[in-house]
């Protein structure tokens, strides 16, 4: 499996796994404009896009 690159869309189930967090929690964030921004496909399906994952992660560590 390739490392993820800027521009790669990760799936909810790969964010999770980063943070550690369960599915709820990730929708919860996503559901009140805590988590990063995502894309919703056609299908249904959510992906974050890592450059995204990245920019969220480095705002939350400049309000620690």
């Amino acid at each position: 499996m390739k490392a993820p690159t800027t521009d790669d869309l990760l799936s909810v189930a790969q964010v999770r796994a980063l943070l550690g967090v369960p599915q709820s929690t990730f929708y919860r964030w996503r559901q009140t404009g805590k988590g990063p921004r995502s894309i919703k496909l056609p299908n249904g399906a959510v992906r974050i896009r890592r450059s995204e994952f990245d920019r969220w992660l480095a705002e939350l560590e400049e309000c620690a």
